[in-house]
């Protein structure tokens, strides 16, 4: 079991940047994949990007590449979300998402609220 909670969400002016971070509690961090989602309203919740457990590999939603950057500190068994450039389309409720695939096991936060306008 391990619960996340998700910070560092509000209001971001276009062009502008947000940091958001993931604190996991109650597990072994360093053996979950940890991803960023969000969901904007009327739409399906969609991928922002990924870190692996092993070699801190990365991927990114095209729609983000070069704008976000997603770390973790295992030491603090946090994971961050860095989102640069931000656009008004970035406007959505992130979502931090811890998966470890065998024994096969998934946690979600409850979500933290990003709105881009100027």
């Amino acid at each position: 079991q391990v619960q996340l909670v998700e910070s560092g969400g509000g209001l971001g002016q276009p062009g502008g940047s947000l940091r958001l971070s993931c604190a996991a509690d109650g597990s072994i961090f360093t053996v979950f994949i940890m991803g960023w989602y969000r969901q904007a309203p009327g739409k399906e919740r969609e991928l922002v990007a990924g870190i692996t457990s092993t070699d801190d590999s990365t991927n990114y939603a095209n729609s983000v590449k070069g704008r976000f950057t997603i770390s973790r500190d295992n030491g603090k068994n946090t994971a961050y979300l860095q989102m640069n450039s931000l656009k008004p389309e970035d406007t959505a409720v992130y979502y931090c998402n811890a998966l470890r695939l065998r024994p096969p096991f998934s946690s979600w936060g409850q979500g933290t609220q990003v709105t881009v306008s100027s």
